[in-house]
């Protein structure tokens, strides 16, 4: 039988509502597209992090309906009555789980033994904070079941070393669940693998032809590795000179390097001296070994003579280029054998140390340690299930209606998961704030939830920061811009200071767009004023600069620049013009007659309807989906944001209940009744134009000038003097 769901009908789309447990329960019939999301992230969200860590059970870092539909049957399955996770409770009745199966077993006896464990022996009921003190206890006990060993997890001092060797050379270790640096199979397997191969490899190196100089060999060829390639570029640069004298200045050093290092404090050490030859280049010269040598390479050219070539050659003050060939041809195979170095992460450890690893019980000790945490697991997944059971029963209802349905969202009695908290600024506080994990993101999807949005940065007092998106849906907008200082309250109640980094421009009412265009043609006004004002006090003020300059150099000022008639007359033309349409739009205006007011509402909205029209569409279209999706939700559902909603999630200022305001200024700027001073010179135009007889042509007989003034009114004036015609031919 169909499980009889009850819908409601919020922000413009129909929603489940979930109330009962058998709603829960029958949760995984309903038709995944009545859902409002199908996937939402673990993190950027108000809700408890451990909670949704459980529910994502593959941890990518998303709750998927799904993952959602396996925790909600599996607690179902797990109570003895479904409503028991209704009430939300930070408590579980051990009388609430369900024994008729043998996982109900395990969960019971674990939370028995977890009360018992924090001295609750006889308690009925087990809470979120036991769980959390019950589990942090067990996480540091040497053995916790997550199959991580860290040093801590033995007495033995031997395994306690090995444990530390191999968090020394890998790169594996995990994390323990009490936090520390551990070693797992993993790590194991990697660690000997390697001890294995490094000591196979050191054995290749036991050949009497890999030490040529017996034990020093290993310090001899480091010595001589050092100056090789040097050395080798010393014998180069002496053949190119051999081959043309004229090279002889170039292979040494131009002069142009030796002026730099002079002008700088010099360090023998320095990189710019360590470039130069090992010592002056001449032809067909023997490389000294003592004296004249490069002084940044002089100590390991002395070691070099001291570990490699007194014990091959004898004691020498010069190296030939045969002799130096006599010396590679010796340390060929041990250079040979340094390539093919194997295990080399172990090296640091020192031969005596692999070898001793490799030899003894380490590997067997250390495997066993790691097995026998790992007998532990079962008790951690107990542990675990009893802390996933009692998290649900708080906390899955709340999910559920922040995921299936968007109860809470548009309910409005509380703040939805993805709301983060408040941002008071511009004398509103704007409730729908969500964080902003990908500024990239949000910026090429948020515009399409056509709201008004504004991304701050925000940051506390313990240096703490995040970005957030908030939704301005009241009010308006005159005073908003990037650069602007506010307050955020997280749902903690902790203040953020938050700045202004980024807007997206959408209509936030229909009346705001009334006003819009007027109030940019003003702001256009003021710019071009203030353009025109800023250019003609710089060109004033360098014209004032320019003659102070002239008279100080002796020379005349400069001539005061006179009117310039062709500018005169084009703004004579240009006043003509503007009042000749003026003229003409004031009596196509007259010429309405009684229908004057519908003129001036026509006028009104030809101005402004396109604005509102453009308003009222976005408003229709105005939505969350976009703004979540952004942050890694899958909205399923059209979630509008209609006017009456928009004006519940921003609050303007309003001054409280019995509040009185005192309306005398002592600052206030002195008012001029400018609108009384028009409306009087219009009435007296309007006046003037009717007493001469101008308006009559559009007033009824009755109320005419001549009618109703008879012989006393004015003469009208008499018609212009046609233009002379031209002369018959």
């Amino acid at each position: 039988m169909t499980h009889p769901w009850k819908f409601v009908r919020a922000g413009g789309f129909d929603q489940v509502e979930i109330t009962t447990g058998a709603d829960l329960a029958a949760l995984s019939e309903l038709d995944q597209k009545l859902w409002v999301a199908l996937a939402c992230p673990t993190t950027g969200i108000d809700f408890d992090k451990r909670t949704l860590t459980l529910i994502d059970a593959d941890g990518d870092g998303r709750i998927r309906a799904p993952e959602l539909l396996r925790a909600v049957d599996w607690a179902v399955r797990m109570v003895t009555d479904a409503d028991v996770l209704v009430k939300g409770e930070a408590s579980l009745a051990l009388s609430s789980i369900d024994t008729d199966e043998e996982e109900g077993k395990l969960l019971l006896a674990t939370a028995r033994t977890l009360l018992e464990s924090l001295g609750k022996g006889g308690a009925k009921k087990l809470s979120v904070d036991d769980t959390s003190k019950a589990l942090d206890a067990f996480a540091k006990q040497p053995l916790n079941g997550d199959g991580v060993v860290p040093e801590t997890a033995t007495e033995d001092a031997a395994l306690k070393a090995i444990i530390k060797d191999v968090l020394a050379c890998t790169a594996t270790a995990a994390k323990d669940r009490s936090g520390a640096d551990g070693v797992n199979q993993a790590a194991h397997d990697v660690f000997f693998e390697a001890i294995d191969a490094h000591v196979g490899w050191l054995a290749k190196g036991d050949a009497t032809e890999t030490k040529p100089l017996g034990e020093a060999s290993g310090d001899a060829f480091a010595a001589y590795a050092a100056v090789r390639g040097k050395i080798e570029d010393y014998f180069a640069r002496a053949k190119v000179a051999a081959y043309d004298p004229r090279a002889l200045t170039a292979v040494n050093g131009e002069e142009k390097q030796y002026l730099e290092l002079a002008a700088k404090d010099l360090d023998v050490t320095a990189a710019e001296v360590e470039k130069l030859p090992l010592a002056q280049v001449a032809a067909d010269r023997p490389m000294p070994l003592v004296a004249g040598l490069n002084p940044a390479w002089a100590a390991r050219v002395s070691a070099f003579r001291t570990k490699v070539v007194v014990p091959l050659l004898g004691e020498k003050q010069a190296l030939t280029e045969p002799d130096f060939r006599t010396i590679v041809s010796k340390l060929a195979a041990h250079a040979a054998w340094v390539a093919e170095k194997k295990g080399g992460v172990v090296e640091k450890l020192g031969a005596a140390r692999v070898r001793e690893l490799a030899s003894g019980d380490a590997r067997k000790k250390l495997a066993a340690l790691i097995a026998d945490d790992l007998a532990k697991e079962p008790q951690a997944k107990a542990i675990e299930s009893v802390e996933k059971l009692v998290r649900l029963n708080r906390d899955l209802m709340t999910l559920v209606n922040n995921f299936v349905s968007f109860r809470d969202f548009y309910s409005r009695k509380g703040p939805a998961i993805f709301q983060i908290g408040t941002l008071y600024l511009d004398t509103r506080a704007c409730e729908l704030c969500v964080r902003v994990a990908d500024g990239a993101r949000h910026a090429a999807m948020a515009p399409l939830s056509s709201t008004y949005l504004v991304y701050a940065d925000v940051k506390n007092a313990k240096g703490e920061t995040m970005q957030i998106a908030a939704a301005m849906t009241a009010g308006d907008v005159d005073n908003l811009m990037v650069g602007r200082n506010g307050i955020f309250y997280d749902r903690s109640g902790l203040d953020w200071d938050a700045t202004v980094t980024r807007i997206v421009d959408n209509p936030i009412s229909v009346r705001q767009a009334f006003w819009s265009p007027y109030k940019k043609a003003l702001r256009t006004i003021e710019d071009a004023i203030n353009k025109r004002a800023a250019d003609a006090a710089a060109a004033s003020e360098t014209h004032v600069t320019g003659a102070a300059e002239g008279v100080t150099a002796g020379a005349a000022p400069p001539a005061p620049r006179g009117f310039d008639v062709g500018t005169v007359a084009a703004l004579g033309v240009a006043v003509g013009g503007i009042t000749a349409a003026l003229g003409a739009m004031l009596s196509a205006f007259f010429g309405l007659g009684l229908w004057m007011p519908l003129g001036l509402v026509g006028l009104i909205l030809c101005i402004s309807g396109p604005s509102m029209a453009v308003a009222w569409l976005k408003l229709r279209r105005r939505n969350l989906g976009p703004l979540l999706d952004a942050n890694g939700w899958a909205v399923n559902a059209q979630a509008k944001l209609n006017v009456p909603l928009g004006g519940s999630l921003t609050k303007v200022r309003v001054l409280p209940k019995g509040s009185t305001l005192d309306y005398s200024d002592p600052f206030a700027e002195k008012r001029r009744p400018w609108g009384l001073y028009l409306f009087l010179v219009l009435l007296l135009g309007l006046a003037g134009a009717w007493l001469f007889g101008r308006l009559d042509a559009h007033l009824p007989h009755g109320a005419r000038s001549t009618t109703v003034l008879g012989t006393e009114a004015p003469p009208p004036a008499p018609p212009a003097d046609p233009a002379p015609s031209a002369p018959a031919p």
